[in-house]
């Protein structure tokens, strides 16, 4: 074993950890879990833990169940909502098949493939996520709309409602984990909140962002409310995204930042935004996932839907940030499509692999959108050459379908399953008759 391994062990005891929650996700993004008692951990470092892969979603058919769960040590971190005696503690795993080879299901290898391409190239990818979500008074009930906890909006200083203490005690669980906060604030909606984490490596940034639905859904329970990261909860209300920042360096040097370029911004930058843009529609049914999602898209509340970039421009799909003085290292992108209920390991491979294809094609970047977006008509954004983002699920998957860069970025296994998931969730949906087509027609028809 090695020098984190023995670091595991060793907290164990020292902390009194009666519980190890081994965790990873589907291929949808749902998080699992399983319990295993110290005394086994060793043996699970070593060769894993076994579990049915058919019974997780998109890992594995019938014949080919068996698969194993393998902890990362370097992820081992105590949970603050279980106590402190005695504790439990969690780590990510990889999902490994029997012989011991890597499982092409396991979204977090996905990832890892993407970072290793990357780094092939010479390129770290580093990510800083901006994830929003709703608080309502609880679970509802069955058939009823949640109702937020308070009334308040965009950068409110209130009370109402308790989303401050909600805050703080959510930001100290997660500073008690390791995951460090950047910012957090009252969103435009009621009872929207919204929580930056700080960048970290795409890796990292991506088992943060697990970890944070959990504590936060955690806390609001312990607080009697419920945390939903739904993409558009509330039909007049703003959806929740999760804007994120993206950056390549070349060693400790940032590819994006160029002295005296055009907003700083370095010809590797613009033919990473220039491959975004590119690819984008094929990786929207990754980046937005839900049929729900869609509704975040078409609502306004700065969620994007037309494919263009600009600078300082919040209706673009792409932004570049102003650029901080004396900060090279602040040179970024942001992609403000991502929506928070996306699976954050195969959102990132996508975004990665979409830029990078737009760098090593040397891609030429299409004109900024300098005016607002969404105040142009129809013939002025075809003019602009601005095109739209897929209008809904069914469009998504079917420019997705037919995208080498996503089936090869995912690999053959998932791509092909969450095609499937996709095609059934669409096809449950547009059966559905729903309260807008009987409060239009049942009267009048």
């Amino acid at each position: 074993m090695g020098k984190q391994e023995d670091f595991v062990l060793r907290a164990l005891e020292e902390r009194d950890v009666r519980f190890v929650r081994l965790w990873f996700t589907d291929v949808l993004g749902s998080l699992k879990s399983v319990a295993v008692a110290p005394a086994e951990l060793e043996g699970a470092f070593s060769e894993g833990i076994g579990f049915d892969g058919s019974s997780i979603e998109g890992f594995a058919r019938i014949h080919e169940s068996d698969m194993l769960a393998k902890p990362d040590p370097s992820t081992f971190q105590i949970l603050p909502w279980r106590g402190e005696t005695p504790a439990t503690a969690r780590m990510f795993c990889d999902i490994l098949m029997p012989d011991g080879s890597a499982s092409f299901a396991d979204p977090r290898y996905v990832l890892k493939r993407a970072l290793k391409s990357a780094a092939d190239a010479g390129y770290s990818f580093y990510t800083h996520p901006e994830i929003e979500f709703y608080l309502c008074k609880g679970k509802p009930p069955a058939g009823e709309r949640p109702v937020p906890v308070d009334d308040s909006g965009y950068f409110d200083h209130t009370a109402q409602g308790g989303s401050q203490d909600f805050r703080r005690e959510t930001i100290a669980m997660l500073e008690n984990m390791g995951i460090s906060v950047e910012f957090s604030h009252h969103e435009a909606g009621p009872g929207q909140q919204e929580i930056d984490l700080r960048y970290a490596d795409a890796l990292t940034t991506a088992d943060n962002i697990m970890t944070f639905r959990t504590v936060v859904r955690e806390v609001a329970l312990g607080q009697d409310m419920l945390a939903t990261f739904m993409p558009k909860p509330y039909t007049e209300h703003p959806g929740s995204g999760m804007h994120t920042h993206v950056s390549l360096f070349e060693g400790d040097e940032n590819a994006f930042y160029e002295s005296g370029a055009q907003y700083q911004l370095s010809k590797t930058g613009r033919a990473f935004i220039a491959g975004l843009l590119h690819h984008t529609p094929e990786i929207t049914a990754i980046t937005n996932q839900w049929v729900n999602s869609y509704k975040r898209l078409a609502g306004g509340g700065e969620a994007p839907n037309y494919v263009c970039w600009g600078h300082n421009n919040r209706s673009a799909l792409v932004r570049v940030p102003m650029y901080k003085p004396q900060k090279s290292g602040s040179a970024r992108v942001e992609h403000r499509g991502l929506d928070a209920g996306c699976n954050p390991y195969l959102s990132f491979a996508l975004i990665l692999a979409a830029g990078l294809k737009g760098v090593q094609g040397n891609y030429d970047l299409p004109a900024e959108a300098e005016d607002d977006v969404w105040s142009l008509s129809e013939n002025e954004r075809r003019a602009m050459g601005i095109a739209p983002l897929p209008r809904n699920l069914d469009e998504a998957i079917r420019t997705m379908e037919n995208s080498e860069l996503v089936a090869e970025t995912l690999g053959e296994h998932v791509f092909e399953f969450f095609l499937r998931n996709k095609r059934a969730e669409w096809e449950g949906y547009r059966s559905q008759v729903t309260q807008f087509e009987i409060d239009r027609l049942l009267s009048v028809l």
